[in-house]
């Protein structure tokens, strides 16, 4: 914990007051590793929720005192702090009624799964649909965005998890500690295999997983690119989708940092409508960040955690 001067907002940027901001695997992940890009003292947090504070010159967007969310830019301060700066373009009016905390949960995860599912996999009904990590942050919402679209869930997680997992949506859950992963879709399927993958473990996972989607499938990679090695060419013609959203800031254009904005739009009207479960598991104070996300770090969080300003 240390005191930082209170930030002034920059042309196109806007000072938010911070009212939550949701924990994130990045989060310990860069705290363990840092950036390059980072001006110290760091400070870590991307989903952030809060009220415009001050505008800096250009920003017609938003005005001081609305209620505002974002998927912050890993490279500047991020929002465990009580104040933060944000790129105006990025901002996401939050729906009067959703909680600050609930809309904290929703944007790093919901905004890569939505990526994921929606717009990349474009998930349709009766597509069968294989997540992995279904009680996490991207799988939970994975779940729900594939439900939506009426295809057939099954998900991977541990077996304590797996009535959450279904109560999002999944219609079949592999508990992933005790049973084969392609063995057990093979059976779910009949032998056919999946139309989509949402991989959210790793690079082993993601190239295991591409031996089970049917001919023109396609598979998103959240935690590491599969090795397309393993796939004969001119055969199942797999199509893959790197997700990387926070690359809109380094190396998209204002129109990918628009697209932030819109897709969070969506997003948090889907949370406020009950369309979409945020997942808020707990809130913590500035002070119990640090302890969560050693807890995080452990892959056993179910669902989002979010610090809560006092």
């Amino acid at each position: 914990m240390a005191d930082l001067p209170v930030p002034r907002p920059g042309p196109g940027q806007v000072r938010v007051r911070v009212e939550a901001c949701g924990l994130n695997p990045s989060d310990y992940q860069r705290a363990a590793y840092g950036i390059p890009e980072w001006t110290w003292p760091a400070v870590l947090g991307l989903d952030v929720v809060g009220v415009v504070d001050a505008v800096g010159e250009g920003v017609a967007q938003v005005g001081v005192g609305q209620r505002v969310a974002h998927l912050g830019d890993i490279r500047e301060r991020g929002g465990f702090a009580e104040y933060t700066l944000a790129d105006a373009t990025v901002l996401a009016l939050v729906p009067d009624g959703l909680e600050p905390a609930v809309a904290a949960a929703v944007p790093a995860a919901g905004l890569t799964a939505y990526q994921s599912v929606v717009r990349r996999l474009r998930v349709a009904k009766d597509d069968t649909v294989l997540v992995t990590g279904g009680a996490g942050g991207v799988g939970g919402f994975a779940v729900q965005f594939a439900a939506l679209a009426g295809a057939r869930v099954l998900a991977t997680e541990a077996g304590h998890n797996a009535e959450h997992v279904r109560s999002l949506g999944a219609d079949a859950v592999i508990d992933f500690r005790t049973e084969d992963i392609a063995a057990r879709v093979r059976d779910l399927t009949g032998g056919r295999g999946v139309d989509a993958v949402v991989d959210t473990v790793g690079p082993d996972s993601a190239t295991a997983n591409l031996g089970l989607l049917v001919h023109g499938g396609g598979l998103a990679a959240i935690a590491g690119r599969p090795d397309l090695g393993v796939v004969a060419p001119f055969g199942i013609a797999p199509s893959l989708h790197e997700i990387a959203l926070g690359a809109a800031y380094s190396l998209g254009d204002e129109r990918a940092r628009a697209d932030l904005s819109t897709m969070l739009g969506e997003l948090l009207s889907m949370a406020a409508d009950g369309r979409v479960d945020p997942m808020l598991s707990r809130t913590v104070p500035l002070e119990g960040v640090a302890e969560a996300l050693v807890e995080l770090s452990g892959r056993q969080v179910r669902g989002k955690i979010v610090y809560v300003a006092a």
